[in-house]
């Protein structure tokens, strides 16, 4: 087993995606919401599946970052943009999707695909969910 640098560490209390999340160190709490689109309220409250974008979208870009930097590139103002969708697979099971579109503005096309290939096989959120869901990477210059 790896030996953690760091753990977060959140809870959720309540009714479970209409209830709330809050991390240890108090800098999440949130109230959560299902959306509208699964027959919730929605609202101005928040969900796993965009609190799990967040942290992907972030994720990503780190490693898109390091890959970079590594091939002494510089992605300057990139961007990523991380689709978290959920729904039944073919069992009637929910399961996650994810698309993860990388903005690196005035780049090469190829060079940007080979970036973004690399720091897939590099960020950690990949890591995990390889094998597990669909996740497609994309480029755009």
């Amino acid at each position: 087993m790896v030996e953690p640098l760091y753990t977060a560490e959140a809870t959720a209390r309540g009714d479970g995606r209409n209830g709330e999340v809050t991390s240890s160190d108090g800098v999440i709490d949130e109230k959560l919401a299902v959306p509208k689109e699964m027959g919730g309220p929605g609202g101005e409250r928040t969900n796993p599946e965009q609190l799990f974008a967040a942290g992907y979208a972030a994720c990503f870009h780190s490693a898109l970052r390091l890959v970079a930097k590594q091939s002494g590139v510089d992605v300057g103002d990139s961007e990523v943009t991380a689709r978290v969708g959920i729904g039944r697979n073919e069992t009637g099971k929910f399961q996650l999707t994810v698309k993860l579109d990388t903005t690196l503005r005035g780049m090469e096309q190829g060079k940007a695909d080979e970036l973004v290939t690399q720091a897939h096989q590099v960020c950690p959120y990949s890591n995990a969910t390889r094998g597990n869901i669909e996740v497609e990477v994309t480029a755009t210059t």
